[in-house]
């Protein structure tokens, strides 16, 4: 069966921007991704055509080739010739490509470059993560000159077609069949000469800048999460679409809760009188102090949850759990008088195996040490 067009498989115009097609292809892959159709075939069939489309389009040499030759000239499997072109020029092409050019001629023309995509480190305490807020972020980066209005010309002229390669960014060498392409040295690939540059950008089209942004934080980021702000980022060369930029987010490290995915964690210390008679203790959470009961004769390292006092995820909506993980204290600093009473306390509770019945661990401690060596004699 033979392959439809890759433009048409995305939708696109053959004139197609690289960011038009990465829109289209984000979009196609969200409707037709494996995930979200459960199985069925046909959709999973045309999650890979459009997967495909997308990787020769937005491959500049493969999209030059597919341009020229249609799916022959990406095929490894076919040849391209007869598909339009003669010998030379798909030797042109293969060694074109070897020096980074693209095709003169009848090819398509070079494009100024678009702007880089910038990234910026936010650092945001526990509480504005959870919370969420509005930041001002400072960010250096090469914005669009306004006196040129992106063009690179003095304000009143314009940037003119390249003598050497008539536009197209590149030139091409031919000796026998053999055809090398490689950037026009005049224009610099670029297509175009400014005679007469723009004084502020020096012809650049860019000048540097420090730009305030606000970004809006939602509730539920995490470390590792990225917020986009598209076209904040680069400005493009000679007037080309801005780069995006991507605020990525770090979390500080918070005095007493633990974060792992929606949850919160936090150690409480309770004395071990508490903990053997239980009681009401006051546990702290993000929101404030809460009451938590402790039942009587709890061990160190029990977890008790508080339900819906963790974290609403900023992708689902759902809240999480305070998990309190205990820690019996040991008291220190001892008066006589205190000190008298744990040994009546000790005391009270036998010695031997009459303590299996207020400390069972230690006593079953000892009962499997004492096994241990009767086995090790016999």
């Amino acid at each position: 069966m033979s392959k439809r067009d890759y433009y048409e498989v995305l939708g696109v115009e053959k004139s197609a921007t690289e960011r038009e097609i990465k829109k289209a292809y984000k979009r196609l892959a969200m409707k037709y991704h494996p995930d979200r159709t459960q199985g069925d075939k046909a959709m999973e069939e045309k999650f890979k055509e459009v997967q495909e489309a997308h990787e020769m389009l937005t491959d500049s040499q493969k999209r030059a080739a597919y341009d020229q030759y249609g799916h022959a000239g990406v095929d490894p499997n076919r040849g391209g010739g007869g598909q339009g072109g003669d010998f030379g020029d798909i030797f042109g092409d293969v060694f074109g490509d070897i020096f980074g050019g693209g095709r003169g001629g009848g090819g398509r023309q070079s494009r100024a470059r678009q702007g880089s995509d910038l990234r910026y480190n936010l650092e945001l305490s526990l509480e504005e993560a959870v919370k969420g807020k509005s930041v001002e972020i400072r960010v250096p980066t090469l914005a669009g000159c306004e006196v040129c209005d992106g063009s690179g010309a003095k304000k009143g002229s314009s940037p003119t077609t390249c003598p050497t390669c008539h536009g197209q960014g590149q030139v091409q060498m031919r000796q026998g069949f053999f055809a090398v392409q490689q950037s026009c040295p005049t224009c610099s690939g670029r297509g175009k000469i400014i005679s007469d540059p723009c004084q502020p950008c020096h012809g650049q089209g860019r000048v540097e800048k420090t730009k305030t942004l606000s970004v809006k934080v939602p509730a539920g980021v995490d470390t590792g999460d990225r917020i986009r702000l598209s076209s904040e980022g680069e400005a493009g060369e000679m007037g080309a679409p801005a780069g995006d930029l991507y605020v990525q987010v770090h979390v500080r490290d918070h005095k007493i809760f633990t974060r792992e995915g929606n949850n919160l964690y936090c150690e409480v210390p309770l004395s071990f009188t508490r903990a053997a008679l239980g009681g009401e203790i006051e546990v702290p959470t993000l929101e404030g102090k809460v009451k938590l009961k402790v039942t009587a004769e709890t061990q160190t390292g029990k977890m008790f949850r508080l339900r819906n006092k963790g974290v609403k995820s900023v992708r689902s909506g759902s809240v999480g759990d305070l998990i309190c993980k205990v820690v019996i204290e040991t008291p220190v600093n001892l008066s006589a008088s205190q000190k008298e009473l744990l040994d009546q306390l000790e005391n009270s509770m036998g010695t031997g195996k009459d303590t299996a019945k207020n400390r069972p661990k230690e006593s079953g401690f000892f009962d499997g040490v004492k096994k241990f060596f009767d086995d090790l004699t016999n």
